[in-house]
């Protein structure tokens, strides 16, 4: 039985949060069109190098507390032992941020000479380098905002200052001729602004100046697993951009740079619900609620995969159409790799929040392992495939080991405590959708050609029918009453086609 209360709260956090990563990935989105469009390909494929190697580091750098400090927050009710959480997380990241950044920048000449091809990419890699601190400041401050599970004061730092503030210093800095360098600048900026602005209100809810509990071991214990959990789910998105800019020249990096964001687009959903989901189910497996966390994961994964179903679909069908609408007629020979790499983002969708409710259960060891497994697939078939293959090879790859580590992951949640998101309705729903409209959508591909005017429409439609298909055929449940009245409530509407289709609780 689903507590509505907890559902209640979890989706207006996700619709908060779904807001803000709408105009995170938008800018995003802009920050790329941008580069792609007033820079040459080969310069955007060097600037999607740096970006690479400032996430990977970043990821590194925060050796897994990212996750850890809201994890144990929301476990204490007590100021001093939720101060002590996060200044532990804080003391633990920034020893191993200072080391990392410190190595790097006397590296910066020979990672220039081994990824890129300019002779001026060493500032680059500079710059990039100087961004990683404040990143790594900026999460560690969110992280603790998570902890208190507060969801309005991470949409105003990360997802609403952070991308604008790059993005209008990135056409500043263009406008005054930094050219390639522009970029890197603006994320620097954006850092440390948001950085800043985000401590000033994680002290409004906790201060960060009294007495501290410090929780270094279990912080330790907890994380130690998650270290190379995120490093190496952070590496299935990147080392294919990295060992791209390695075998191939930068022009591929920047085709496939150009697919890549755009299939990732489709976890905005995904990651929407994931701000508040992790303190939420640890909460309730601290207070041994452990049905309702399968609850929720199930009512959540079928709901990620209904909205995310339409991008997926124009992706998969309209690949070429998109990357002209979105990047230029240059790099419409991606569409092949956008549809690839799109199966390997949905596949996330479909199993919905499963390393997050490993990491409630306090089970990271088991996200290691699966992260790993994942991770070798992908090494091992990059070197085989972006050298005979090029981008093509490299997006082949990411989908393989996405779907490599959802079901290891899958495996793991259902044979050690029998959580899995597939119910009856949410299987029906997986089947139902693809076998209905995929075919239709197929038809239309050669009648039309979708533009920035039919695109829109296009996935509005295929929204709809979704929502309609989905009604009539039988995959609606009881507890779909909780996001149905939210939304109802939060757009001042009543929905009474889908209402007459819910099924009356047991």
């Amino acid at each position: 039985m689903v507590n509505e209360r907890d559902v209640s709260k979890l989706l207006s956090s996700a619709l908060l949060i779904g807001a803000g990563q709408v105009f995170y990935s938008a800018s995003q989105l802009i920050e790329r069109i941008v580069v792609a469009r007033l820079l040459t390909t080969d310069a955007y494929g060097e600037v999607s190098i740096g970006l690479a190697l400032l996430t990977f580091v970043t990821t590194l750098g925060l050796v897994g507390v990212r996750d850890g400090v809201p994890r144990f927050m929301s476990r204490y009710d007590d100021e001093t032992n939720e101060r002590g959480a996060w200044v532990t997380g804080v003391l633990i990241a920034g020893v191993a941020t200072v080391v990392l950044t410190a190595i790097l920048l006397f590296g910066t000449g020979y990672l220039s000479d081994l990824l890129f091809d300019r002779p001026d990419s060493e500032l680059l890699v500079l710059l990039f380098v100087l961004c990683i601190p404040f990143t790594v400041g900026l999460e560690l401050a969110v992280a603790g905002i998570r902890g208190r599970e507060n969801t309005l004061y991470r949409t105003y730092t990360r997802d609403l200052l952070y991308p604008t503030a790059r993005l209008l210093f990135l056409a500043g800095f263009l406008l005054a001729g930094f050219g390639i360098h522009a970029a890197a600048m603006a994320y620097l900026v954006g850092a440390i602004l948001s950085c800043v602005l985000a401590c000033v209100l994680l002290n409004r809810l906790v201060s960060l100046v009294g007495e501290v509990q410090l929780h270094v071991r279990e912080l330790l214990v907890f994380s130690a697993p998650l270290v190379f959990a995120t490093v190496l789910s952070n590496m299935l998105t990147r080392t294919d951009t990295l060992m791209l800019g390695y075998f191939r020249p930068s022009h591929e990096v920047g085709l496939y740079s150009a697919a890549f964001p755009l299939a990732s687009g489709m976890l905005l959903v995904l990651s929407s619900f994931g701000f508040m989901y992790l303190p939420l189910a640890s909460r309730l497996d601290a207070d041994d609620e452990r049905s309702e966390v399968e609850s929720i994961y199930e009512l959540t994964t079928k709901w990620v995969f209904i909205i995310t179903f339409p991008l997926f679909l124009t992706f998969v069908v309209f690949p070429g159409d998109v990357l002209d609408i979105v990047f230029g007629e240059g790099y419409r020979e991606a569409g092949l790799a956008l549809s690839i790499l799109a199966i390997g983002f949905f596949t996330s969708a479909m199993f919905g929040r499963n390393r997050e409710t490993l990491s409630a259960l306090g089970f990271t060891a088991a996200i290691m392992a699966a992260n790993g497994l994942a991770f070798l697939v992908n090494i091992v078939l990059n070197l085989i495939l972006i050298p005979r293959y090029g981008y093509m090879g490299a997006a082949v790859t990411s989908m393989l080991s996405f779907v490599t580590l959802n079901l290891v992951v899958y495996a793991i949640l259902r044979l050690k405590y029998g959580i899995s998101p597939f119910s009856r309705w949410s299987a029906r729903t997986f089947v139902v959708l693809p076998a209905i409209l995929f075919p239709i959508a197929f038809v239309l591909k050669g009648m039309l050609t979708l533009t920035v005017l039919t695109f829109p429409v296009f996935l509005v439609g295929i929204g709809l029918a979704s929502v309609v298909i989905v009604s009539v055929t039988g995959c609606l449940q009881p507890a779909d009453r909780i996001p149905i009245s939210l939304l109802e409530q939060r757009l001042d509407v009543t929905i009474p086609f889908v209402r007459r289709y819910l099924p009356e609780p047991a």
